[in-house]
């Protein structure tokens, strides 16, 4: 088994990464069979975003400050562990984005896509579904689109509900929402369309979020669940994405 271990350039993870790669050996990503990954969940966002649609796994190890999608960090028996890992397959959203300048631009989400308001200026969004009109006018800070591996992320900052990972559905929450005051949001299937228009764009700019992509000044944002860009996270046996999940709704 050949690895490819990449780090969040920290010294503690830096200098772990030279012991394991003294004793395991490395090669480069195209080459290896799994990449591990030494950070916190946005050194493993950006790798599976790096891996995503090679088909190669991602085992994390926790060197940052909260390590949701991490294992807790050894270095001994890395090839032994990682034959009896727990496999978890996530698909990320794909946004596709329409500006003031009329340009289309797209990317992808493993956890959300994000809509925010730019200025002082609270955001008018138009919400629909499936191309049906869901909510006419939402005024807020901005409103989420998450998957279940991004339930426990944001979306739950934001009183979102969390989602089985398994489960083949889609969390819509609003963030900071004004009117409707007591709108909590839907729970939508993986299935559905989701498009957001802005309102008053001129006045009250808005800009996407698709995981760290950001496109200013969006004028229409339509997401959707996209199965051709599967990636998969590796487990220790008992910590698996599924069970984190599980436990999380039962934290207080």
């Amino acid at each position: 088994m050949t690895f490819c271990i990449v780090t969040n350039e920290t010294p503690a993870a830096n200098a772990a990464a030279m012991r394991l790669r003294d004793r395991y050996g490395m090669v480069s990503l195209e080459d290896a069979d799994v990449v591990v990954a030494l950070g916190g969940d946005g050194l493993m966002l950006q790798t599976l975003h790096q891996v995503m649609g090679s088909g190669k796994p991602v085992y994390g190890m926790n060197f940052g400050s909260v390590g949701f999608m991490m294992n807790n960090f050894s270095e001994d028996d890395l090839d032994e562990r990682l034959k009896v890992v727990q496999q978890t397959q996530i698909y990320p959203l794909s946004m596709n984005v329409l500006d003031a300048s009329g340009t289309s631009r797209s990317a992808l989400a493993i956890n959300e896509v994000s809509l925010f308001r730019s200025t002082y200026q609270a955001a008018k969004l138009q919400i629909l579904v499936d191309g049906e009109v869901r909510l006419d006018e939402l005024i807020c800070d901005g409103a989420l689109l998450a998957t279940p591996a991004g339930s426990t992320a944001y979306n739950l900052s934001a009183h979102g509900p969390i989602l089985p990972i398994e489960a083949p559905l889609l969390a819509l929450t609003p963030i900071s929402p004004f009117r409707p005051r007591r709108w909590r949001g839907a729970i939508l299937s993986n299935r559905a369309e989701v498009t957001f228009i802005t309102r008053e764009a001129e006045k009250r700019p808005v800009s996407a979020v698709a995981d760290n992509v950001e496109f200013q000044n969006v004028r229409e944002v339509t997401v959707r669940e996209d199965r051709t860009h599967g990636v998969t996270l590796l487990f220790d046996p008992g910590t698996s994405l599924e069970e984190r999940v599980l436990s999380e709704q039962f934290r207080f």
